[in-house]
C-alpha cells in the first residue's frame, strides 16, 4: 500500500511534473484540451532542449549590412536564432529595417508622447538592433454550436503564426555566457574576505606542526646538523658586518636583517636545547659554535636597531609584520641572554624551528581561529549546493580557544603547554575544514546551472547613427550558438584541464592533517621553516583548479563577483507587467471578436444579395406577363402546392470550409 507522506518516501517525487503529455486510446472522446495539451507538450520540450543544450544566440546567417541606398535603413539577411526562452526565430528572406523609425517608436513608447524629434542633431548615438520572437493568432473560423454555457462569440483564430519583429535598445547588451568562476564566487562570497580567511589559515598552517612538536617532550633537544651550522655561520657573518650603525635601518635593510636574525636565533636556540655535555660535543663537531657568546651579543645589537625600525613599512602585510615583531621580541628575550631562557622551554623550542611565538602572536592566532571559523559557518549558512554534508556539523563542534585582549607592547608572557596544544589542534582541524570547503566549492562549478531568462531579445548588431543615417554596423560581438551551448562556449578550452584536476580532487577523501610524531629517544629532527617571512605560495591540484576558474584567459569573460544582498523586482514593476499581460490578452480576444464580426458581416451581405436576387426575380414583368406564384414552380400544375424552399446553407468558416468528418 502506497503512502503519500509528502517527503519523497520510496523515491517518489514530491512535486508535480513539469511535463504532462496526453495518452490516447480507442473510443476516446477527443476535445480541444487533449489536442492543445499535445501541442503544448511538444512545443515546451523543443524549447527546453533549445535553451538547455544550445543557449541563446545566432545559429547561422542574420548578417546585418548597410542598405545600398544608405540613410537610416539596414538590411537583415536570412538566418536562424534562438532566444533565451528556447524559441526559434527564423528570418526567411532579407528584411529592410528602418532604424530611424524604430528609434522614434522607442522614444514614443518610453515618453508616452510624440515630441516630433526624428533624429539627433549631435550624432554619434549607438543602439543595439535586436530581433524578438512573437506569436500571432490567425485564420479565424466560426466554431460549431456546443452545449457550453458561455460559448466563444464570433470566430476564433485556428492557427498560431510564429513570427518576429525588430527592435532597437540602448547599447548595453548583457552577455548570457556563464563563466564557471561566477558560481565559485557565489559560494566564496566577498573575495577579499575569503582571501583574508585563507591567508590567515595559511599562516596558521606554517605554525601547526611546530606548535605540536614544541608542546610534546619539552625536555627533548632539537637536532643540530650541518645545515644548521651553515645557517649559523652565514647569518652571523652578515649580522656582524651590518648589525652595527646608528639609527633604525631602512625598510629593505630591515627585512634582510630580520631574516638573518631569525636564522641565527634558530641555530642558537637549537644549541640551547642541549645540556652542557651536548653543547660541548657540538662545539667539537662544529668549531664555529665557539663564537656563540659573540653571536648572542650581535643578536642583541641587531634587535636593538630593529626595535626602532618601521616594521609595518618593511612588511605592509600585517600578518608578516606580526611574525617579524615576534622574531625581534622573542630573540631578545629568549636567546640574547647567556644560556638562553631555561624557564621558557616552549618559546625556545619554537625559535629553534624558526617559528617564533610571542604573546602578541598568540593573541593574533586566537583571533584568526575565530575569524576563519565564523567565515566558514557564514558561507555554509548561505551555500545552496553543498555536497560535504557533515562539514558544517564538524566546524560547529570544533573547540576554538576564545580570543585574548591585546597585550602590552613587547610583552614576553610565556605560553602554557595546554594553550599551545589547543591552538595547534584547532588550527589543524580548521585547516582541514577550509580545504574541504574549497574542494566542495571548486568541484560544484563543474555542474552547469540553468540559465535565468529575463530578456528574450537576441542581439543582431551594434549600430552607430549620425543624425538619421546609420554610419556603422558591427556584428562581431553578438552571441553565437556554439557546440556545447553558447553559455559555456568560452569554457571549453579549459574544460579538459579542469576535468583532469577534478579527477584528482573531487569525489575523493580530503587529505587530513597528519599529526607529527616524535622519536622514542634522541634529538628531535625538525626542519627550519624557510620562507616564513617571504611569499606563501599556494600549490597543489586544488589551488591550480581555483586559479584556473578565477583567472580569465585572453578574451574570456571575467567572472562576476556577486553581492551579498538579494535583489528582487519591485512589486510595482511586477504588478505593471501582470496588468500589461492581461491587457494584451484582452486585446487578442477583442481582435478575434472583431474578426468574427467581420465574418458574420460577410455572411449577412451574402444573404442580402440572395434576397435581392429573389426579390428582383418576382418583380412584375414590364411586358405585361404576370409573375408566377411564389409557391409554384414553372413546371408545376396550377392548384398544386409547391414544396417549401430549403433555406440557404450557413457558412461556418470565413477563409476555408470544414471537410466532412473533420474533427471540430
Amino acid at each position: 500500500m502506497r503512502t503519500d507522506c509528502g517527503c519523497g518516501c520510496g523515491g517518489d517525487a514530491t512535486r508535480t511534473s513539469a511535463f504532462v503529455r496526453p495518452r490516447f486510446f480507442a473510443g476516446q472522446l477527443l476535445t480541444e484540451d487533449d489536442l492543445s495539451l499535445l501541442v503544448e507538450y511538444t512545443t515546451a520540450k523543443a524549447r527546453l532542449h533549445n535553451r538547455s543544450l544550445y543557449g541563446p544566440g545566432v545559429i547561422c546567417g542574420l548578417a546585418v549590412t548597410c542598405d545600398p541606398c544608405g540613410g537610416g535603413t539596414v538590411a537583415v539577411h536570412p538566418g536562424h536564432a534562438l532566444d533565451c526562452a528556447g524559441n526559434d526565430i527564423v528570418v526567411p528572406c532579407t528584411e529592410r529595417v528602418d532604424v530611424t523609425a524604430l528609434v522614434r517608436e522607442r522614444r514614443i513608447s518610453a515618453l508616452g508622447v510624440d515630441c516630433g524629434e526624428d533624429c539627433d542633431d549631435d550624432g554619434g548615438r549607438r543602439y543595439g538592433l535586436y530581433v524578438r520572437y512573437r506569436e500571432l493568432p490567425v485564420e479565424p473560423v466560426a466554431p460549431y454550436a456546443t452545449e457550453e454555457p458561455c460559448p466563444s462569440p464570433g470566430c476564433v483564430p485556428s492557427r498560431i503564426q510564429e513570427g518576429y519583429r525588430f527592435v532597437v535598445k540602448c547599447d548595453d547588451f548583457e552577455d548570457h555566457r556563464h563563466n564557471p568562476g561566477t558560481r565559485l564566487l557565489m559560494t566564496l562570497g566577498d573575495l577579499a574576505r575569503a582571501d583574508q580567511a585563507r591567508t590567515r589559515d595559511r599562516r596558521l598552517g606554517l605554525y601547526t606542526d611546530a606548535l605540536t612538536v614544541a608542546s610534546l617532550g619539552t625536555g627533548r633537544a632539537f637536532r643540530f646538523d650541518a645545515a644548521d651550522a651553515q645557517r649559523y655561520a652565514t647569518a652571523f657573518a652578515w649580522l656582524r658586518d651590518n648589525a652595527g650603525g646608528e639609527g633604525p635601518p631602512a625598510p629593505p635593510t630591515a627585512r634582510e636583517m630580520t631574516e638573518h636574525v631569525r636564522a641565527l636565533a634558530a641555530a642558537v636556540a637549537r644549541y640551547d636545547t642541549y645540556d652542557a655535555a651536548g653543547q660541548a660535543q657540538l662545539a667539537r663537531d662544529y668549531p664555529d659554535l665557539a663564537t656563540v657568546r659573540e653571536a648572542r651579543s650581535t643578536l642583541g645589537t641587531a634587535c636593538g636597531r630593529l626595535n626602532g625600525a618601521d616594521l609595518e613599512a618593511a612588511w605592509p602585510d600585517p600578518l608578516r609584520a606580526g611574525i617579524a615583531r615576534a622574531v625581534v621580541t622573542e630573540t631578545a628575550a629568549r636567546v640574547v641572554p647567556e644560556r638562553g631562557d631555561p624557564d621558557a622551554p616552549l618559546e625556545v623550542r619554537m625559535l629553534a624551528q624558526g617559528t617564533p611565538l610571542g604573546h602578541a602572536l598568540r593573541v593574533e592566532f586566537r583571533a584568526d581561529l575565530g575569524l576563519i571559523r565564523e567565515w566558514l559557518l557564514c558561507r555554509l549558512d548561505q551555500a545552496t549546493d553543498l555536497t560535504d554534508c557533515a562539514l558544517r556539523q564538524d566546524i560547529a563542534a570544533l573547540d576554538v580557544p576564545p580570543p585574548l585582549p591585546s597585550p602590552p607592547p613587547d610583552s614576553t608572557e610565556k605560553a602554557t603547554i595546554a594553550e599551545v596544544q589547543r591552538i595547534a589542534e584547532a588550527a589543524a582541524a580548521l585547516g582541514t575544514a577550509v580545504r574541504r570547503f574549497l574542494t566542495d566549492a571548486a568541484c560544484a562549478t563543474l555542474n552547469p546551472p540553468c540559465g535565468d531568462c529575463t530578456d528574450t531579445d537576441v542581439l543582431l548588431a551594434h549600430l552607430e547613427l549620425d543624425g538619421c543615417d546609420v554610419v556603422r554596423v558591427c556584428s562581431a560581438t553578438r552571441e553565437q550558438v556554439l557546440p556545447g551551448g553558447s553559455a559555456y562556449g568560452e569554457w571549453l578550452p579549459k574544460l579538459y584541464r579542469l576535468r583532469e584536476l577534478a579527477g584528482r580532487v573531487c569525489c575523493r577523501p580530503v587529505p587530513r592533517h597528519q599529526k607529527p610524531t616524535l622519536p622514542s629517544e634522541g634529538p628531535v629532527a625538525r626542519p627550519y621553516a624557510d620562507g616564513l617571512l617571504g611569499d606563501w605560495p599556494r600549490t597543489g591540484d586544488l589551488e591550480e583548479m581555483l586559479s584556473l576558474l578565477l583567472t580569465p584567459a585572453p578574451g574570456e569573460t571575467p567572472p562576476k563577483a556577486l553581492h551579498e544582498q538579494v535583489y528582487t523586482t519591485p512589486s510595482e514593476v511586477t504588478d505593471s507587467m501582470q496588468e500589461l499581460a492581461r491587457l494584451r490578452t484582452r486585446v487578442a480576444d477583442l481582435t478575434a471578436a472583431v474578426e468574427g464580426l467581420r465574418a458574420q458581416l460577410g455572411s449577412a451581405q451574402t444573404q442580402v444579395s440572395h434576397l435581392e436576387e429573389r426579390v428582383s426575380s418576382r418583380a412584375p414583368d414590364p411586358s405585361g406577363e404576370s409573375a408566377q406564384e411564389p409557391d409554384q414552380t414553372p413546371d408545376q400544375p396550377p392548384g398544386q402546392a409547391a414544396e417549401p424552399a430549403k433555406p440557404p446553407a450557413k457558412r461556418t468558416r470565413s477563409s476555408r470550409t470544414r471537410k466532412p468528418g473533420e474533427t471540430p
